[in-house]
């Protein structure tokens, strides 16, 4: 904008230069022109980019009160998030049915792992330091993105806030803290710190308690009772150090430590009157990481990542049916991982990018497996390459491809080793600009993606199955987007429309067999959908006041397409055909108003699609009033009440697990 406004005055000026005056005017007379404003906005990047994506940030995540990340996922289009209930239950993410496994969770540009079951628990994350919250289909639409981001299905990608600094400032502390129903409280701190002109440092740390205990209504036939759930209680304490340097060759170093460790109780079914679970769960997660980005010319660019990473869990379960009464499942992952991506531009509308990862995992537990009664201790090495192609000839046409290969080998210390694994996964994308004067867009994607069979697929107890095969899917995805300023007192509209095919072969799932459940390739899936997305902002009394309103929609039919299966055409458990959300937020001088919606239609909780398994429909309300107060000439204080599930509706995402009926929570933050 600056650039076009710079060339309109120097051609300004180059006119009114190379003019004659006309020869009733005054020689050196100041002559006034009248002001003339340029306005415009960039399209967002969901409009912009040849595979859906969508972005909520910092800004947005606040007005709305959100508590976690999970809250925060359920309002992107296709977005599935299992919840088992409760502050310290489970949630794992799934775009378009795929699975969370095939879910990439990034934080800071490299991604989580968990080798073992394969799916990252995002209701451990905090929203306190993020910036931005995206969640892509096909990859994170960056070229110097890593393999992993290349190789999933979609990507959930965390961006945290870096440190910054008004003149004069060397340092900022935030103190915030948060308390609500259920016994919750959490305090958290952030501080900033200006080490150079080019280093700064950012630490930030926080404790978390809540004992979880909340009402519920147990519906037994025409009875109801009220209960109260138990065991879901969780005690968390997270820590986090960064430092940002700027070498004076414009390069970037990154370097990351964090540092997470909980306890809490796993939340049963309740089965009618059975409302008992003894489950306690212990984690804790240490890595460090490091990224290097640098920029050799206009043509060459690099980025390296180095990240180590240690997970411990602790499982424990209190029943008789155990010998001694108790079973004590202990688990240690250890990760190293590299990955370097180098970037070429030989021509303007030409990019190509080559991305190598390699990942060595292990799992050491005191699980027996096989007919030795002796843990497998599996030992993974992994490469990933990813070679990718954009072309962008004209301004109105964007083509992308990518190519990943994998390689995968593992060593146990049992008898049965799963063979190597060889793979190549194709993509491709484009976008068109069908107007030159609009911001209209058609965008089509085709996807081959695969997942490996986890360490829990292959080794666990008896049910693990060394002969696996890879899970694979594709995705098929076309689209239009739009955005404008249809009418002048709106400062944008967009919309954006996405129809889309998934196909899943060779699906891993826990078969039963003559003695015990043991997993195999099974499934086969087919997915179609559709996506819908608005997003609007308008000024209501110039900049003092403004409204802005998004909404996403989804309608899915996810069914299973085995023949042989008696589930053959039914809907997917746990899948509805229509969900969706919307927010408003009203910003103004006095206290600014957010609303959001999650919703979704009935679903069923087994293949078998009927009445005695079918899970109703619901909608939560969530209401948030936010103020922030000036004390003294640097100190601002921001506080924000919430109201959750504002008409108690009584409801369950995973069967047997009641969700929390009306909640609320308080939260002050100091600026210092």
């Amino acid at each position: 904008m600056k650039a076009i406004l710079t060339s309109l005055l120097l051609a300004c000026t180059a006119m009114a230069v190379g003019q004659t005056l006309p020869t009733d005017s005054v020689a050196g007379e100041v002559q006034h022109i009248r002001e003339l404003t340029v306005s415009g906005r960039r399209p967002a990047n969901s409009v912009l980019a040849s595979k859906p994506i969508q972005q909520m940030d910092r800004d947005e995540l606040e007005h709305l009160g959100l508590q976690t990340l999970a809250d925060a996922v359920k309002h992107f289009a296709g977005a599935s998030v299992r919840d088992y209930g409760g502050i310290g239950g489970m949630k794992t993410v799934s775009v378009r049915n795929l699975g969370a496994h095939h879910t990439a969770v990034s934080y800071d540009g490299i991604t989580v792992s968990n080798t073992q079951a394969g799916q990252i628990d995002i209701g451990r994350y905090s929203l306190d330091n993020v910036q931005t919250l995206s969640l892509s289909l096909g990859d994170a639409q960056n070229q110097l993105q890593t393999a992993r981001h290349y190789a999933s299905a979609g990507v959930l990608s965390i961006e945290t806030e870096r440190p910054h600094f008004a003149d004069g400032q060397n340092q900022r502390l935030f103190l915030r803290l948060r308390g609500g129903s259920f016994g919750l409280i959490a305090p958290s701190l952030r501080y900033w710190q200006r080490l150079g002109q080019r280093t700064s440092l950012a630490v930030n740390g926080g404790y978390m308690r809540a004992d979880g205990i909340y009402p519920f209504t147990l519906v037994n036939g025409k009875n109801k009772t009220r209960e109260r759930r138990i065991n879901s209680d969780v005690y968390s304490w997270q820590g986090e150090a960064n430092l940002f340097h700027h070498f004076a060759d414009s390069s970037q170093l990154a370097l990351k430590a964090y540092w997470f460790y909980s306890e809490r109780g796993l939340p049963g079914s309740v089965i009618l009157y059975n409302n008992r679970s003894r489950e306690r769960l212990w984690d804790e997660d240490f890595f460090a990481q490091a990224s290097y980005a640098k920029r050799f010319s206009s043509q060459w660019r690099m980025q390296a990542r180095l990240k180590y990473s240690h997970t411990w869990n602790r499982y424990e379960d209190t029943d008789v049916k155990y010998q001694g009464g108790k079973q004590t499942d202990v688990d240690r992952q250890d990760e190293f991982y590299a990955s370097g991506t180098v970037g070429w531009t030989p021509l303007a509308a030409l990019t190509l990018s080559l991305a190598e990862d390699i990942a060595y995992n292990t799992l050491r537990n005191n699980v027996v497996t096989g007919s030795d009664l002796q843990p497998a201790q599996p030992r993974r090495l992994t490469s990933l390459t990813a070679l990718a192609i954009r072309y962008k000839p004209t301004s109105r046409l964007d083509i992308s491809a990518d190519l990943v290969a994998t390689y995968a080998t593992e060593r146990v210390n049992t008898d049965h080793r799963p063979a190597d694994r060889h793979r190549w996964s194709p993509a491709v994308a484009f976008s068109y600009r069908l107007l030159g004067s609009e911001a209209l867009y058609l965008r089509a994607m085709l996807k081959n993606t695969f997942r490996l069979p986890t360490f829990n697929d292959l080794y666990y107890r008896r049910m693990g199955n060394t002969g696996l095969r890879p899970e694979r899917a594709s995705e098929y995805n076309v689209g239009i987007t739009w955005s404008g300023r249809p009418f002048r007192h709106i400062k944008y509209l967009s919309l954006t429309l996405d129809a889309y095919h998934n196909d899943v072969t060779d699906k891993i799932v826990a078969f039963p067999t003559t003695y015990v459940w043991r997993m195999a390739n099974f499934g086969k899936v087919k997915i179609n959908g559709i996506d819908a997305t608005i997003a609007m902002e308008a000024p209501l009394w110039g900049d003092r006041m403004s409204i802005a309103a998004t909404a996403a929609y989804t309608w899915q039919r996810a069914v299973d397409k085995l023949e042989r299966s008696s589930s053959y055409g039914k809907q997917l458990p746990y899948t509805p055909e229509q969900s969706g959300s919307a927010s408003l937020t009203l910003r103004n001088p006095y206290v600014n108003i957010g609303y959001s919606l999650t919703a979704q239609g009935r679903r069923w909780s087994s293949t078998q699609n009927t009445s005695e398994y079918e899970l109703d429909g619901y909608a939560e309300h969530t209401l948030t009033l936010s103020r922030q107060f000036a004390i003294g000439r640097h100190r601002l204080l921001d506080i924000r009440a919430s109201v959750y599930n504002l008409t108690a509706r009584r409801y369950e995402i995973i069967k047997y697990y009641p969700m929390p009926e009306r909640s609320w929570s308080l939260t002050g933050t100091l600026h210092l």
